[in-house]
Parts: C-alpha cells; sequence; structure tokens
C-alpha cells in the first residue's frame, strides 16, 4: 500500500510575505499549536501535509483546503469548529489577508497579490529540486519486458517524477497504476508523432481516459497545445540572448503589468503538489498550457522598443520572463519531454 509523501513549501524571501506554497506548511504548524493551546481536542493529529489548491470559479477567496475534515474525523468533533479554530490562527498569519470557513467547513484564504522577486526566488528553489529528478526522457518503445503497455509507463514514469520533486520515492507509488491503453486505432503513436508529442497527448487527460491523438500534435502554430508550450519556453530563451546583445540582463524586481502571469507562477508549486498527490501529470499539463500563453501575450513588453533605453523594469520584466522558461523547462521534464532553446 502506497504511504503519504511529504512535500515541502517554498520559503519567502520577505519576511511577513506568505506565498501560496508557504501555506500548507501554515496550516499544519497551526494545527500543531491549536492542539498543544488545548484549543483543539487531544484526539486532533496534525497531518505531515495540507493540499492546498486554487478555489474553483465561483468559490470563495483564492485557495482552500479541505483539512479541517480530516483533523475533525481523527478527533472527533464538528468540523465547523475545528475550521473555526484554524481560521482565527491563520488569520492572524503575517501575510494572509483573510481566512473565511465555507460550507461544512473548508478553509478559504486571500493572499496579497504575488511579489515577482518572492515568485523568481521560489521558481529557483523549485527548480534545483527538479533537477534531481530530470533523468529518463520520454523516448519510448511500444512494449518492454515488464509487460506494462506504452500509456502505463508513461503515466507511470511520470507520476514517479512528480512525486520524486515532492520529496518522494518509488516507495510511494502503488504496485499498480491503472491507464486506459492507447486505442488500437492509433496504432504506433510513437512512430506517427513522435515520443514527446505522443507522451503528451497520453498525458494530457487523466489516466482512466483513453487518449487522443490527431494531426495537431504535428502542427507548428498556435492550435497545437503541446506546440505552444515548447514554443514559450524557446522564446523565453530568445528573450534572454536578445538582451544580451541589447547590454542588460534579467535582475528580479517589481512588474505591474505581468498579473496573470505572475499567479500562474506563484500558483505552480501548488500545481506540482496536487498532481503528485493526485497521481495526475494532466493537471501540470493545464497549467503549463496557461502559464505558456501568459508568457506568449506578455513577451511583447519585455524588450525595449524603438529609440527605447534598457531599463530597470526591461530587467525585471526579463527576469520574469526567464523563469517562467524555467518553471515550463522543469514541468516539461517532469513530463518527459525535452524544452527545445529554438524553435
Amino acid at each position: 500500500m502506497a504511504k503519504p509523501f511529504v512535500g515541502w513549501g517554498g520559503v519567502s524571501p520577505r519576511l511577513g510575505v506568505v506565498t501560496p506554497a508557504d501555506l500548507s506548511r501554515c496550516v499544519v504548524r497551526a494545527v500543531r499549536h491549536a492542539v498543544a493551546d488545548g484549543e483543539l481536542a487531544v484526539g486532533a493529529v496534525a497531518p505531515g501535509r495540507v493540499v492546498v489548491e486554487r478555489t474553483r470559479p465561483g468559490g470563495v477567496g483564492d485557495y482552500a483546503t479541505p483539512v479541517a475534515f480530516q483533523i475533525a474525523r481523527a478527533a472527533g468533533c464538528p468540523t465547523r469548529d475545528v475550521a473555526g479554530v484554524l481560521a482565527r490562527r491563520l488569520g492572524a498569519e503575517p501575510g494572509i489577508e483573510s481566512v473565511e470557513v465555507t460550507g461544512a467547513g473548508f478553509l478559504n484564504f486571500v493572499l496579497p497579490a504575488p511579489s515577482a522577486p518572492a515568485v523568481i526566488t521560489e521558481v529557483i528553489v523549485r527548480d534545483i529540486a527538479i533537477r534531481d529528478v530530470r533523468g529518463g526522457a520520454a523516448h519510448v518503445l511500444p512494449a518492454d519486458e515488464s509487460g506494462l503497455g506504452l500509456r502505463e509507463r508513461v503515466v507511470r514514469r511520470s507520476v514517479l517524477r512528480l512525486v520524486a520533486a515532492e520529496g518522494g520515492t518509488e516507495r510511494d507509488l502503488p504496485d499498480t497504476l491503472a491507464a486506459a491503453p492507447v486505442a488500437r486505432r492509433d496504432g504506433d503513436v510513437v512512430a506517427r508523432y513522435g515520443a514527446d508529442a505522443a507522451c503528451w497527448a497520453m498525458l494530457a487527460v487523466p489516466a482512466r481516459e483513453t487518449p487522443s491523438f490527431c494531426a495537431t500534435l504535428l502542427h507548428q502554430g498556435e492550435a497545437s497545445e503541446f506546440f505552444r508550450v515548447r514554443y514559450a519556453h524557446a522564446r523565453s530563451r530568445a528573450l534572454v540572448r536578445n538582451a544580451a546583445q541589447l547590454g542588460f540582463h534579467p535582475e528580479a524586481g517589481e512588474v505591474d503589468d505581468a498579473p496573470a502571469l505572475l499567479r500562474l507562477l506563484a500558483d505552480h508549486p501548488l500545481v506540482l503538489e496536487a498532481a503528485a498527490h493526485h497521481r495526475a501529470p494532466e493537471r501540470l499539463v493545464r497549467n503549463l498550457v496557461e502559464l505558456a500563453d501568459a508568457l506568449l501575450d506578455f513577451q511583447h513588453r519585455v524588450l525595449p522598443q524603438g529609440d527605447e533605453k534598457p531599463s530597470a523594469a526591461h530587467r525585471a520584466r526579463l527576469a520574469l520572463a526567464d523563469a517562467a522558461g524555467t518553471v515550463l523547462a522543469g514541468g516539461l521534464a517532469l513530463l518527459g519531454m525535452d524544452a527545445p532553446e529554438r524553435l
């Protein structure tokens, strides 16, 4: 039986700033202190990790967690009472704007707008962990001696990379990881589409669903999500090269004209945690597509235009674009795919 693994949150570079990646650690600490101070029943146990995810459309706040349900079951007390205790403690946490209890006991958080320097620091720290698990490219054959089908092997390898990036090992995976196979009508998808594009299609939908393959996978244009993600990475690297030719380099600073890109980068650690926890690489796929689209929209504001001289704002925007490229490369590696420097 697979045991839960313990993820790790980022450490904010500025005192009193809570990043989305910090929320899990903050909630765990609040539970421990509430038990120690007698506010929660003795039977309440702080979990090793807490799943915090972006609130769904129409929900309350920016982020939410159902942790109170888990604690209430173990302690034998009402869920909303547990949630109320945690909300009062977390509402006083520096860097959390507000906490609200909704429904039967969901905790909902509002955080300040993400800071570009904080997000970039988190990207660098996270990338160090991802580099350790980037081995094992996805160039796979249709079958191997283990008897596992192509789709199951692709999904399992990606899940293993995600779990390893969160501090887990292969022992944290179940013996079997069920995945719907590639349909017979699709034939040899690796030969037809190439290893990377075939793997993208296999990971883009939940493992229980049959993957879909079409000519768009080979399309070198905006109609292909696979192309857009790799192209956005290549554009980030081109921006750094072009900036060097103009005599300036990335330098972290505040950026006020890229809210969508900042939010997606700030949320990326939570996406990785959730993808590993739920054994769901498709969550990472969706995040990379959104991030790529935000970067491609932002890229035109990075370099000076016409006679404009490079400024601190340009250096800060370049640092943000560079960070986005790093996240795209790391995400593709976790999926088992290459991130070309040029396309």
